[in-house]
């Protein structure tokens, strides 16, 4: 009977015990699974470990060649146009003759002022003589120097209005397309000609207003042109003491030597204006996402992607600076971006280095 017993317990016991191993190795099994099936599932994605770098801050914008001086030549006084001086596309001297108005009844009246000044500075001599020998009261002799006076201020009125019959260059420059011909009644306001003056030439361009303080009087910046193989200078003469409120731009002036003619007014200039350096945090292009509210990168913690949003500097063909938003370290997600949401399960399968 004891023998039977001690039977039964062994068999118990052996029974227990092979239930206990199967299921453990049942439980191992299927942790094993998951935990497999879990890094299955993460998307395999390329980072960018955020870092400062030293990046020449610079700005690129377009601007516009403009004359250093230019006027459309018109006329002060009415009358019929009876010389016209001018040579389309030629250059002429300042003071240089352009166009010259019918004025020979003022010249005519001239003459006779001449004729009136002469008599009147005459009688005042006469007057003199009588004057010193108390022939004649000081009144009298003092109607006689007024005379002379008056005559030789109308003179000179006269003549003004003789010289502004004729219109003359102001400076030194090209002269444009004639509007006009010789036998035209020319009133004020009629636009004869445009004279242009090309050497230096200005360029006027615009940028960001948040870079405003990073610009000084007196800065060089370069320039291209469209057809012209060669980088140009221009130094910053001018800044415009009020920012544009509807572009948000702040407006500045250069001035570039122009002496061979390659620059002509009108044309349109690609700028490259450095900022100087600083350290900054640079991540690529391909990693911005815009939203409604600005702009967000997708950042690895923990093997999950988190949204980030972030504010944005400078930009080139392939980086963009970040301002605010990400530190030195940060794991920037730069590859599978459409197929990314916030929380999903995601795994580094390499790490990129920036494109400088």
């Amino acid at each position: 009977m004891r023998s039977i017993l001690i039977i039964a317990v062994v068999i118990i016991l052996m029974v227990l015990g092979k239930k206990y191993i199967l299921d453990g190795e049942s439980t191992d099994s299927t942790a094993t699974a998951v935990s497999t099936n879990r890094g299955a599932s993460a998307l395999p994605v390329d980072v960018y470990v955020a870092r400062e770098i030293e990046s020449a801050n610079t700005v690129y914008a377009s601007g516009t060649v403009l004359p250093n001086e230019e006027v459309a030549l018109q006329s002060e006084a009415s009358g019929r146009l009876i010389q016209l001086n001018i040579r389309e596309g030629s250059y002429v001297q300042k003071g240089e003759l352009i166009a010259k108005i019918d004025d020979s009844d003022l010249q005519a009246q001239l003459r006779k002022l001449n004729f009136e000044e002469e008599l009147a500075k005459q009688i005042e001599a006469r007057q003199k003589k009588l004057l010193d020998i108390d022939a004649i009261s000081k009144e009298e002799y003092d109607i006689a120097v007024n005379n002379v006076n008056t005559l030789s201020a109308d003179k000179e009125l006269l003549q003004v209005n003789i010289q502004k019959t004729e219109v003359r260059a102001p400076f030194g420059g090209y002269i444009g397309f004639k509007n006009i011909s010789i036998g035209t009644y020319l009133t004020p306001g009629v636009n004869i000609a445009t004279l242009v003056q090309s050497n230096p030439a200005k360029i006027d361009f615009s940028i960001p207003e948040k870079y405003a303080s990073l610009l000084k009087v007196g800065q060089v910046v370069t320039f291209e042109v469209d057809g012209i193989e060669e980088t140009f200078e221009s130094k910053v003469v001018a800044i415009d003491p009020k920012v544009d409120e509807d572009l948000r731009t702040l407006r500045l002036r250069g001035i570039t030597s122009n002496a061979d003619r390659r620059l002509l007014p009108g044309m349109f200039v690609r700028l490259t204006v450095p900022l100087g350096k600083e350290e900054v945090i640079m991540v690529p292009t391909d990693a911005i996402v815009p939203i409604l509210k600005g702009k967000m990168v997708y950042v690895m913690r923990n093997g999950k992607a988190m949204e980030q949003e972030i504010t944005t500097g400078i930009r080139t063909d392939q980086n963009v600076q970040v301002r605010s938003g990400l530190s030195v370290g940060d794991s920037v997600i730069v590859s599978a971006l459409m197929s990314l949401k916030a929380g999903m399960d995601v795994k580094s399968e390499q790490i990129i280095n920036l494109q400088l």
